[in-house]
């Protein structure tokens, strides 16, 4: 198979900023990759690696945006953080959208989590144990040892390499090929952690669990269902094993492991239950008839909060087969209940939104700003609704309280390119929607929209300037890509 040359701009990006650094190329020489005391990328090169890896999986996999779902899996994350071995060091927890069973680290903290490990997992702590693992594939920098290199490299080419290796764990037929035509000379490349790698990830996600309230049981036990589904599904196992190979003696050993701690019943937060409930209605393999009897069914039992679990879900799906008026009359028993759990007033947005009531999806989603001020998403959704109700220029006023780390976000450069546009102002839509697809991982539609933008007879010098500045760095980009290649 050809490969993808979007997976490739996460090593543009490398090449290009880390060359730029003041050190030569001759100075960046790495004398061990299998240094495990830092040496090996600095934390501000590490955040550039970082932010490349994940425009790229930005291009290659679907990520949620879901604002519920985002709030959650970022929640547990930075609570486990909170209890790992560095609890300073920056993480950014996110979902693919992918009913196989997955969780893959990334190179600055970057993890992500399939939604099929999320509904395939039978507690919160099943689903945190994985977490704390990806955490302390982190911290213990197993990342950067995850393959051997007989030659010495340089900074930049070795950053490129860990970033291909990552993404081929996640999507092989489009990553080998990365890996085929980033690798030069006599590298010998290793995709899996090694054993020793997985038994300390094991060893201190263990000790991270517990120190966070959860059961440190629950790793052994997902391991051991994990194990049971690869034998069942033989060649289709789920991919965590192949990048996570899961044998008898380390679930025995993370066992021992877990049963030094004092038993405790950790029961599942009912954030879990909402977003599996979610979830379930984005898997690929449900059919919307076949959720709306999964929820009829399961409406009746178990607690209170486990019931309404169940009616959220059929919520959802009514709103999938646009029965909005049922869909409505749910969330807002549910609200009215739990006004505290901001799933149910999201779902009455939502149905709002569908139905084209702009006046009351804005009144809710201000509310939902109110009392979750450092929510984006939130704000995003505001700002799209006032674009649809045809309010360009208070959707600028509010683009503009967007905090810095959130201007970098795709959605805020998609949203700036639609107010522009729906002002006429076409420089400034060109300008943002290149922006737009250099965040998403799509240089070369980025390079595309500069040129539309330069071509604007409304052009003042100000703006020429900016733009003959990203075009030079879009192109530097693409440059290296085709050296890359050759």
């Amino acid at each position: 198979m050809k490969p993808n040359k979007n997976l490739l701009f996460l090593a543009l990006l490398v090449l290009n900023q880390l060359f730029s650094a003041t050190c030569t190329a001759e100075e960046l020489q790495i004398p061990d990759m299998g240094d495990s005391t830092g040496a090996l990328i600095s934390p501000v090169q590490e955040k550039i690696l970082g932010e490349s890896f994940f425009r790229s999986i930005r291009s290659q996999l679907k990520i949620s945006h879901d604002p519920d779902v985002q709030e959650y899996i970022q929640s547990i994350g930075q609570t486990l953080v909170a209890n790992s071995d560095n609890p300073s060091q920056e993480f950014y927890f996110f979902v693919v959208l992918s009913d196989d069973i997955n969780a893959f680290a990334g190179p600055g903290g970057y993890i992500g989590i399939n939604s099929g490990l999320i509904l395939n997992s039978n507690s919160e702590s099943e689903l945190a144990s994985v977490i704390a693992h990806e955490i302390a594939h982190v911290t213990q920098r197993h990342i950067y040892r995850a393959y051997e290199v007989s030659s010495r490299m340089s900074l930049p080419a070795a950053a490129a390499m860990i970033a291909a290796i990552i993404i081929a764990t996640q999507a092989p037929e489009v990553g080998i090929g990365a890996l085929s035509a980033i690798q030069a000379g006599s590298v010998q490349m290793q995709i899996d952690f090694t054993r020793d790698n997985e038994q300390e990830a094991d060893r201190i996600g263990i000790k991270i669990l517990e120190r966070s309230g959860f059961d440190p049981r629950s790793m052994p036990a997902f391991f051991e269902k994990l194990q049971h589904a690869g034998r069942y599904y033989g060649e289709g196992a789920p991919e965590f094993l192949r990048t996570h190979p899961v044998t008898s003696s380390r679930i025995s050993d993370t066992r021992g492991r877990a049963e030094k701690y004092p038993y405790r019943q950790v029961p599942d937060s009912q954030n879990y239950r909402l977003t599996k409930a979610k979830l379930r209605i984005g898997s690929e393999n449900t059919k919307l008839n076949d959720l709306v009897n999964y929820f009829q069914n399961k409406i009746d039992q178990g607690t209170a909060e486990q019931r309404a679990a169940m009616q959220y879900g059929l919520g959802l799906t009514f709103i999938k087969k646009l029965q909005f008026n049922q869909a409505a009359e749910i969330f807002q028993s549910l609200n009215k209940r739990y006004p505290r759990q901001r799933e149910y007033l999201t779902a009455l947005a939502q149905v709002a939104v569908d139905k084209q009531d702009f006046a009351t999806a804005k009144k809710h989603y201000l509310q939902l700003q109110k009392q979750y001020p450092g929510n984006a998403e939130y704000q995003f959704q505001y700002i799209s609704i006032l674009l649809k109700s045809n309010q360009p220029e208070l959707a600028l006023q509010h683009l503009k309280l967007i905090d810095y780390q959130n201007q970098q976000h795709p959605r805020y450069f998609q949203l700036l390119a639609r107010a522009y546009g729906n002002l006429g102002r076409n420089v400034n839509l060109h300008r943002y929607m290149a922006e737009y697809f250099y965040a998403m991982g799509y240089t070369d539609a980025a390079i595309m929209q500069i040129k539309l933008a330069q071509n604007d007879k409304g052009l003042n010098f100000y703006q020429s300037a900016i733009l003959e500045d990203r075009l030079h760095f879009f192109q530097a980009e693409m440059q290296t890509l085709k050296a890359l290649q050759e």
